[in-house]
């Protein structure tokens, strides 16, 4: 052992000054990219935070926390299946606009390039109409395909892991029974070296934990129900957690909200001044449920769908029990601020003004008049600004979203319609209404620019 000791050292001392230098220069990027690796690919996992003992869900005697509610045990494979598939949301992400639903060729604009979803109709030749069940569930829990592809994370199966066998083989069955439809799949536009899809069997490797939900023991039976839904089923954490620099969810910060679409998820964590921590049980519920609750705001853009597609149309046992697991995520705080601001003055001469008066004008034409200059709006509840998280957010980001896109949510009062601005104002005209939204109606004026606004048009195009 002392003699090969000599050799390297005497080896060492034989090299330039110049290659010693290089020789450290490596092995320096060698240590620091196994500290990465040990820091990025071995975070917790989505339910680490609740530290119990947890069981195999075979073993697992209390209430059934999988997928289907009580009042479906004893319907078809496929009615279950159709519950199953819609608190997946399956619909919002593999449905063009305007397209047939499940058809896929939905867009997903990422920083790397542009990645679209499948058909997932039971068309044998651009569809699924050709998987096996061991195929169906090698795409669900490990983001493989049939022809032995690899799925980019687009595809929630990081999430859906979690899922059981027979869940979501329920959601083939009903998948299987919808009518075939034909829609080749678009081409993929991402740059190098994202591409490659070989290289996502290495991210999945790293980052899927490929294993279905075990029961806390240490929690309640509606913890557990709450917790299947919300990370296995609705994969909450897909949108509301940041990503790491492999762009895997980084649950060290849970649920502390990210921009995802080009539209902010809001932190929805314990935390309560930019989380859900000083909502009430009843407010979390309602806002799921009808996506609006009042001094909060209201759900637009992804959010709103998936309260339309999804959430408002479960069991409401299930959606009080996501209630009660939301209840549990620990707090983490984000960059908004805990303090919301009071109703506007009546007066549009009154209140908070900015240097460009674009953002007043644009308000007076298309806004006012909905909305109102005190941010109450006289016509529904659901457009009130007064204490609505957008507004309050300094980055604008979804007011200016919803000012490009409009927004339909069918709420229990009937359709409510804000019409799309995008095509109607430049750039710089959606950058200073959001900035006079957010200084008359927030806490915080926000201090967006054209080209944020391009780039967000960009990023929620579809």
């Amino acid at each position: 052992m002392n003699r090969i000791v000599d050799r390297i050292r005497n080896w060492y001392l034989g090299l330039t000054d110049a290659m010693r230098g290089v020789l450290i220069a490596v092995a320096a990027v060698i240590v620091i990219g196994i500290i990465a690796y040990i820091w990025i690919a071995g975070g917790p996992g989505p339910m680490d935070f609740a530290n119990g003992p947890k069981v195999a869900l075979a073993d697992y005697h209390s209430a059934d926390p999988t997928g289907v509610p009580a009042s479906l045990k004893t319907a078809s494979l496929v009615q279950r299946g159709e519950y199953l598939a819609r608190a997946a949301d399956c619909v919002v992400c593999h449905t063009a606009k305007g397209e047939t639903p499940y058809a896929g060729g939905f867009a997903f604009t990422l920083p790397f390039g542009t990645i679209y979803s499948t058909n997932i109709t039971p068309d044998k030749q651009t569809g699924i109409g050709n998987y096996t069940d061991a195929q169906f569930l090698a795409a669900i829990h490990r983001g493989v395909r049939a022809d032995g592809q690899r799925l980019y994370p687009a595809m929630p199966f990081t999430s859906y892991t979690y899922m059981t066998d027979a869940d979501a083989l329920a959601i083939k069955a009903y998948l299987f029974s919808l009518a075939p439809v034909h829609a080749p799949a678009k081409t993929n536009t991402l740059s190098f070296p994202f591409h490659q899809r070989w290289a996502m069997g290495i991210w999945a490797f790293f980052f899927n934990a490929d294993t279905r939900f075990e029961p806390d023991t240490g929690q309640s039976p509606e913890w557990n129900r709450g917790a299947y839904f919300a990370e296995a089923l609705a994969h909450c954490g897909e949108c509301h957690t940041p990503r790491n620099l492999a762009y895997a969810l980084n649950n060290r910060k849970k649920f502390a909200g990210e921009v995802t679409a080009g539209w902010r998820a809001y932190n929805i964590s314990g935390d309560k001044g930019s989380g859900i921590g000083a909502w009430s049980d009843d407010q979390v519920f309602a806002y799921l449920t009808t996506g609006h609750v009042l001094g909060h705001g209201t759900a637009s853009g992804p959010m709103g769908e998936a309260v339309d597609e999804s959430f408002s149309q479960l069991a409401p046992e299930d959606m009080h029990a996501v209630v009660a697991y939301l209840r549990s995520v620990p707090a983490t705080s984000s960059d908004l601020p805990a303090t919301l601001a009071p109703a506007a003055p009546a007066s549009h001469k009154q209140g908070t003004m900015i240097a460009d008066a674009r953002g007043k004008q644009v308000f007076e034409g298309a806004c006012a008049s909905c909305h109102s200059w005190t941010g109450v709006s006289p016509i529904i509840p659901f457009a009130t600004l007064t204490g609505a998280r957008a507004v309050n957010d300094p980055s604008a980001t979804n007011v200016a979203q919803i000012v490009i896109s409009g927004t339909r949510r069918n709420t229990p009062h009937g359709a409510v319609v804000m019409p799309a601005f995008g095509s109607s104002y430049s750039n710089a005209e959606i950058a200073a209404v959001a900035n006079y939204v957010t200084a008359r109606f927030g806490s915080k004026g926000s201090e967006l620019t054209e080209s944020d606004v391009a780039s967000l048009r960009r990023q929620s195009a579809q």
